[in-house]
């Protein structure tokens, strides 16, 4: 009767979880159904094609100076290191395929070939160069391959270990869910949240990658970009 009243007199009503997603910038995991959670997954279906063709619009506009820059980190770590320039691991992507995703190698070579595990702060495995990567995430810029590819976007939530995948999928509800878009290089996760190495911190940053996946547009994505030069410069939630 309360909430008529208030609606016939004109006063807003704003619902407690609306609220808290535009407080927090998350969707809480606790006020997600099985109804509202097929709402986000098919937020936005016509920005996807256009999502794509600025994808592949920015990595052939900045392909000469990446690949410059790529090349000299290439050299530095075989400089201070032997074995392979590139890390390649198996990672959940669109619609829990698997794909191949690719990273300058920051660790020793054969600490890379270990079981999946999360990285640490102060990571003993962790080369010099591998620490400067790391901190300014210049280790991802491999990744543009698998954006030309199309197995990732530029922005997207950040593709999981496939044993980590299948352990989430089943103890955190609807985390599938975060397959529904393509995965990407950087997001609103990862800029609002940052490096997870626990279930619970898990759990929250999925609640960054439902608000992205809700509410994803041209404007968002603008937003976590300027989000993204300020995590490489300040080097804000990395594990080196």
């Amino acid at each position: 009767r309360f909430l008529a009243d208030a609606n016939i007199r004109g006063t807003p009503i704003i619902h407690s979880a609306e609220l808290y997603e535009t407080l927090t910038g998350c969707v809480s995991l606790a006020d997600i159904s099985d109804v509202s959670i097929d709402n986000i997954a098919t937020t936005h279906p016509n920005y996807a094609p256009y999502k794509r063709i600025l994808d592949i619009f920015v990595v052939a506009l900045f392909s000469p100076l990446l690949i410059l820059l790529m090349t000299v980190i290439a050299v530095a770590i075989r400089i201070e290191n032997t074995g392979p320039t590139l890390f390649v691991q198996e990672r959940t992507g669109f619609r829990n395929r698997p794909f191949k995703l690719y990273k300058f190698r920051s660790m020793e070579s054969k600490t890379e070939t270990a079981a999946p595990q999360f990285a640490q702060s102060d990571d003993q495995r962790v080369t010099r160069v591998g620490r400067f990567l790391r901190k300014h995430r210049l280790d991802e810029l491999p990744q543009l391959i698998n954006v030309a590819t199309g197995s990732m976007s530029l922005i997207g939530p950040r593709p999981e270990q496939p044993d980590f995948a299948q352990q989430y999928a089943r103890t955190i509800p609807f985390y599938a869910y975060r397959h529904s878009v393509r995965p990407g290089i950087t997001g609103w996760a990862q800029v609002s949240h940052g490096y997870t190495s626990s279930e619970e911190s898990t759990r929250k940053k999925l609640e960054h990658d439902f608000y992205y996946i809700k509410n994803v547009s041209p404007w968002l994505d603008f937003l976590i970009v300027l989000k993204t030069f300020n995590t490489i410069l300040g080097g804000y939630g990395s594990r080196y």
